[in-house]
Order: structure tokens, then sequence, then C-alpha cells
């Protein structure tokens, strides 16, 4: 276990000269208060204030003053900061000013989540796929829609001209202590994937925040773009973020059962009947974007129906071929916008009440959804997520369990912040409106 003098012995080693200290708000956006390194063991005390009500979904002006505490696990070293001034990173927890933790905090939500799986004796471990695009920029240095090839999936060079990119990015995430399993090109023109090893719910979920901090700055470093928007192209492959789960117990994976026909234990299709049963009260969560729904649509591999197989990709649930260890379920409706720790509190809680509450999921259905007619998928009973933000919201707004997942704050901030996005979005005029409309009326 890393301890606070083992980071500021570290630090000293590292001759350091700041430190960033990284949160995110409810939205999932990086946040971070950069000090100077004697601020250090302030900071890793849990004593060092900030303004909370600047932050999206924090406090109110007469509630501002809010607390950073240091996660002394989470100390790394920007490896592109080495040359001039060294600087760190930790990962925070946000505190009340009596020290207490702070109910907005999602790192906190998580935590609560985990030690929920604790007292029943299971360790959530996450493996994220998350996909990103990588766009040049125009002359002024802004955002563009070009992509920077033309590749597929898994091409490579000359077609993919973003791998020189996609190589520092991974040689980065390594220097930091990732242990990268694959990266490649996906499906889209300027697409890419970079998948790291899994680890228990927080690691990831800190991984996952870092991991899109590096791909942005990288990114820059080659004068590109990188977004984690769910769908920045029309008629393309949108970007998602798959999140394979699974519970261990004593070390051992408790989704392995060799003895059944599929080798799934009875704990598995619980934890499975579980997340299915509550996708729609947490879509708005994995999904949290209005953009997020025009990738969830038939015809570019993301899931729309909710079923699971063992083998095709067209449902919301897939269980890949390996077992022992590696048996796990790939949630595949969540996108790289969500905010993580959020995301895993949600999916995990889902699982742990499917437990509890021994449910059955439906049969598996291993005919490709996307070909099946309305009346076939009735009769089947296979339902469609929400296909909209508002009709997520919908569900969200009513749901006992998301309300006890996330806690009052929360919750309500949360539905309050993206019901005000959906009516920003419906009073928009949009480029297509104009495209369709202002020559014909």
């Amino acid at each position: 276990m890393i301890t606070k003098h083992d980071v500021l012995q570290r630090a000293k080693d590292d001759n350091i000269r700041f430190v960033r200290l990284q949160f995110t708000d409810i939205l999932g956006v990086n946040k971070n208060v950069a000090i100077s390194v004697d601020e250090l063991e302030t900071a890793l005390d849990g004593e060092l204030m900030f303004d909370g009500s600047s932050i999206e979904g924090f406090a109110r002006i007469e509630e501002s003053d809010m607390l950073l505490k240091a996660d002394p696990s989470t100390y790394v070293v920007f490896p592109w900061t080495k040359g001039k001034a060294p600087t760190a990173r930790l990962i925070c927890d946000i505190l009340n000013p009596d020290g207490t933790p702070f109910s907005g905090c999602p790192r906190a939500t998580l935590k609560r989540a985990v030690e929920e799986a604790k007292d029943m004796g299971y360790t959530m471990y996450v493996g994220p796929e998350a996909e990103f695009f990588l766009f040049k920029r125009d002359a002024e240095g802004k955002a563009t829609t070009i992509t920077n090839d033309r590749g597929g999936y898994f091409d490579l060079s000359p077609i993919d001209t973003g791998e020189d990119a996609r190589r520092d990015i991974v040689l980065t995430l390594e220097e930091m202590g990732f242990h990268v399993e694959a990266s490649h090109h996906e499906c889209a023109p300027g697409q890419h994937e970079i998948d790291f090893r899994y680890a228990d719910a927080l690691t990831t979920a800190d991984n996952v925040t870092t991991f899109k901090l590096v791909v942005r700055t990288i990114a820059m470093q080659h004068n590109l773009h990188a977004t984690f928007m769910p769908k920045p192209l029309f008629g393309e492959a949108g970007s998602g973020m798959h999140i394979n789960q699974s519970l261990f117990i004593n070390g051992s994976n408790a989704f392995y059962d060799p003895s059944t026909p599929n080798k799934l234990s009875k704990l598995a299709m619980h934890y499975l009947a579980g997340l299915i049963k509550y996708v729609p009260d947490y879509t708005a969560i994995t999904n949290p974007l209005v953009n997020s729904y025009k990738r969830l649509v038939p015809g570019y591999e993301a899931p729309v129906y909710v079923a699971w197989a063992e083998r095709n990709r067209s449902p919301l649930i897939r269980v890949p071929a390996r077992r022992g260890s590696s048996t796990r379920l790939e949630l595949r409706s969540p996108d790289p916008a969500c905010n993580p720790y959020l995301a895993f509190a949600c999916a995990l809680r889902a699982g742990l009440e499917g437990v509890r509450d021994r449910l059955t999921p439906p049969p598996s259905v291993e005919g490709n959804i996307y070909h099946m007619g309305e009346d076939e998928r009735s009769l089947a009973d296979i339902k469609s997520l929400p296909g909209s933000l508002r009709e997520a919201l919908d569900v969200f707004a009513q749901s006992s369990f998301m309300r006890e997942t996330l806690g009052e704050h929360i919750f309500e901030r949360f539905l309050r912040a993206k019901l005000a996005e959906c009516r920003i979005y419906d009073m928009e005029v949009h480029g297509w409106e104009l495209d369709r409309y202002l020559s014909i009326y």
C-alpha cells in the first residue's frame, strides 16, 4: 500500500515541481487544481480547499468551500512534462469542510457500490474498451471533423496515418503504468481503440479518466484533435466504451462454473439478469448526451435491443468465449462520454440487485437481432433501449434504483443538467434544418 510518505519521497526523487490534483464533475468532465510541490503534503492530508460552486453539480454559492483529498495510490508523473517542469498527478476525493465525504463526489459514489459488493463477499473487476476519433485541426488550431485517414478495422499504415499518434499514446500510457493489451484502427475513418488490462472497479475508473487525458494530450502534440463524442460523423460507426465486468471471490472468478453447459455460474446469470432489468434506468448515465442516441441505432454494430448472447454481437450484453479467470459479461451500450465512476457504480449495483433477488435472465438470443422483424422481436419479448436522451431521462426520473445508487445530490443535479441540455437542443436551429428547409419554404 502506497502511503503519504511514499508519495512525498517519490515526488522528491522525481524532482517534481508541480502537482495536478485531478477529479471529475458529475457529468464526467476532468477537472484539476494545480499546486506547487510545496503544497503536496496538505493535499495528501485532505486539507486543500477549493471553490466547489464553480463545478457542475457540486455545490451552491453558499456551500462553495470544499476539500480535496489526494489518493496516494494514484501518484504518477506526466511523461510529457519531464523536460522543463516535471509534473505529477494525483486523483482526489471531494470532502465537505468538516472532512466527511461529499455526497456529490462521483468517485465516492463508486466507492459506496464497491463497499456494498465487498460486504456481500465480492470484488468487481472491469475491463473497458474505449473508442475515440482523431480529427485534423484547422489553421487556427480548432477541431474539425475531417479525418486524418481513410482506414478501416485493423488497417495499418499508410492508410492509417493516425498510427503514429496511437503508438505514442500507447507508449505514454505504458510509461504511466498502464498494461496495454491491444490497440488498433476501428471501423470508421479516423476511429481508434486502445484496450488496457482489467483491474478493480475504482482503479479502472481512475484509469479511464487518465486515459482520456493522455489521448487528448498526445493527439494535440500531433496536431490532431481527439474526441470521445459518441457519434461525430453521420453514416459512420460511433464510439462505444464496452464494459467487461466480473465478480471475484477470494481471488477466483465467481462467474465461472465448469459444471454448467455454458460454464457460467448461477451468480453470473443472476448478475446478468440484474444488468438487463435495470438497463432502462441507468441508460441516461451510460449514454449521457443527446448525441449518444445517434450511435444507438441499427446498422452500426451498436446495441439497440435488450437481450444477451454468447456468440453474436447484436445484443446489449455479450458473453465472450473465454472462460476460467477470464469469464466476464460485456455490457455494450455505454459510450466514452459517460462518467466512468457513475457508470461502473450503476452496473455493479444492478448486477448485485440481480444476485440479491436471484433474478433469472431471459433466454439468450443467438440470431442476429438486426435481421429480425418487429413481430419476431415482439414474439421473443425483445425490448429496445431508450431512443433518445429525453426518453432515458423519463425512466431515470422515476427510478428509485437510480436515486438510491447515485444518492439524492447527484441524482437531482444530474437530472436537472440533462433536462436543460435537452431543452437547449430542442430550441437550437441545426444545420440539417437549414439544409432541408431554407431554400424550400
